[in-house]
């Protein structure tokens, strides 16, 4: 259910990771195409924040529709008006809620009902007794009806290999044109599930070329702070762009890589000057930011902090070891003042973050003695 449909909202200043789909909401007898928001934290977005228990109301009472009425007029926003004309509806109340849970589940990375029901379905072919088809067969017959085809991710053999495996020779289906199961037929279902372990058994020893895709250390958050003067033990309070390290850049000394930083944005040399001796790396900030940008800085900015940041590592080792000890962690700054730099609880890009990876990336590249960098 969740696909690429990928989306969040932000609660208390959590990320709250969801995804949505398409329904229609019935308001005065008018039918909306709209988007259904569905969150990790169990509330769903149906024109209002709901629980699972009042949405299944919601879809009781018809506000949320899958049915439709021959000549019921629809519309979707701005796009067009229409009216119904021999609608057919593959969705019923009880099969939208259980779709509904499942990607709860999927968003907080629980089993939903297709892995709740794998998972039964090991434990038969594990030990095949009928006590244990059994609890297979209820554990399928949980998974929503428009979801069994796709339960073992297979496009070619769809999920007959299931459907026929919890049934048991001479037993029939819960679809009603697949006959009585047979011995040949649940013996090439066995198979099909001998195969799959064999792969799957493969799969898992399988390790990627150039390592995992994903980092192992926990993320690393970065929180806005004002640093007032070096301390003999920063912490991760070092990593600040705004940290009182000071860096000799082309020839030019600066309190930070902030003031190097607001101090190359501006135009005009003499203000420049002014930003760069600024008594903090707030006060370099605000009188940047009175002053004009230099021409094609939106363009340049990632390259001068890229060079920036490099110089700080550089010229202060300790520092240095405090980035590399946070090993493969995502990095997530803070920035109060820019959405392009920080992160700020999912709303920004979070640059800052990726360039102190990529510099940390390369300490470790001199460190391994890669190309001598």
């Amino acid at each position: 259910m969740i696909g690429n449909r990928i989306t969040h909202r932000t609660a208390d200043g959590i990320r709250i990771p969801g995804t949505w789909r398409h329904a229609f909401i019935r308001n005065g007898g008018h039918y909306f195409l709209t988007d259904l928001f569905i969150y990790a934290d169990g509330l769903i977005d149906c024109w209002g924040l709901v629980t699972v228990e009042e949405f299944e109301e919601k879809l009781r009472t018809g506000w949320v529709a899958t049915s439709f009425p021959e000549g019921g007029e629809a519309s979707a926003h701005e796009l067009a008006d229409w009216k119904f004309s021999e609608p057919k509806s593959w969705l019923t109340p009880e099969l939208l809620v259980a779709e509904v849970r499942d990607t709860i589940d999927q968003l907080n990375g629980r089993p939903d009902s297709i892995g709740r029901c794998l998972a039964a379905v090991d434990v038969f072919l594990a030990d095949r007794t009928e006590e244990n088809r059994a609890a297979a067969r209820s554990a399928f017959l949980a998974v929503p009806e428009s979801q069994r085809r796709y339960a073992l991710g297979d496009m070619d053999s769809k999920d007959w290999p299931l459907r026929i495996l919890v049934a048991g020779p001479g037993n029939q289906t819960y679809l009603p044109f697949d006959g009585t199961v047979t011995q040949e037929d649940y013996n090439s279902a066995l198979a099909y599930f001998e195969e799959r372990a064999r792969w799957k058994a493969e799969r898992t020893t399988h390790v990627p070329a150039d390592g995992p895709a994903t980092p192992h250390a926990p993320a690393v958050q970065l929180y806005h702070s004002f640093p007032g003067k070096p301390v003999d033990d920063p912490g991760k309070r070092g990593l600040r762009h705004d940290y009182p390290a000071p860096i000799t850049v082309a020839g030019t000394d600066y309190p930070s890589v902030a003031h190097a930083y607001w101090a190359l944005s501006v135009a005009d040399p003499e203000t420049r000057h002014t930003v760069a001796t600024a008594e903090t790396a707030s006060a370099a900030r605000n009188l940047a930011v009175e002053a004009p940008r230099r021409e094609g800085w939106e363009h340049a900015r990632t390259a001068v902090m890229t060079r920036l940041l490099r110089a700080k590592y550089d010229q202060h080792p300790e520092l240095a070891e405090i980035l590399l000890a946070t090993d493969d962690a995502t990095v997530i700054y803070d920035d109060m003042n820019s959405t392009f730099w920080g992160d700020n609880a999912g709303q920004g890009r979070n640059w800052s973050g990726r360039l102190l990876e990529l510099v940390r990336s390369e300490l470790q590249a001199r460190r391994a003695g890669i190309f001598g960098v």
